[in-house]
């Protein structure tokens, strides 16, 4: 499960990334995590703009985590784990734990709940 979500952040075009966190998500959730509007991230998706290297970072990352918790829980269960209360993460929400670059506590957050499921 962890290693093909890897594979598929990595192997992606990030415009496909954009796209499918958009789909998966939404683009309010979406712009939380990279602190962007629904315009930016529409150019990103379709592939007229280029989102910047930390920017691009936090999509994988996130796209990563999508990936995993898609894995075992319906799309439906990994929206709401996004927006919701976590307990890993002091009660903090993984859109916005992720929003500051803690990629790795948002992703032993994702495990844990996978895991006690």
């Amino acid at each position: 499960m962890v290693s093909e979500a890897h594979a598929r952040a990595v192997e992606l075009g990030i415009s496909d990334i954009v796209g499918a966190l958009q789909a998966q998500l939404g683009q309010a959730l979406l712009g939380v995590i990279v602190s962007k509007n629904a315009r930016t991230l529409t150019r990103w998706a379709n592939g007229t703009v280029r989102p910047p290297q930390a920017s691009e970072q936090l999509l994988r990352d996130a796209f990563q985590v999508v990936e995993l918790l898609t894995s075992a829980e319906s799309p439906e269960v990994a929206r709401a784990w996004f927006m919701g209360m976590n307990p890993q993460l002091d009660d903090e929400s993984p859109a916005e734990v992720l929003s500051t670059g803690r990629a790795r506590d948002v992703m032993a957050a994702a495990r844990a709940f996978i895991n006690a499921g």
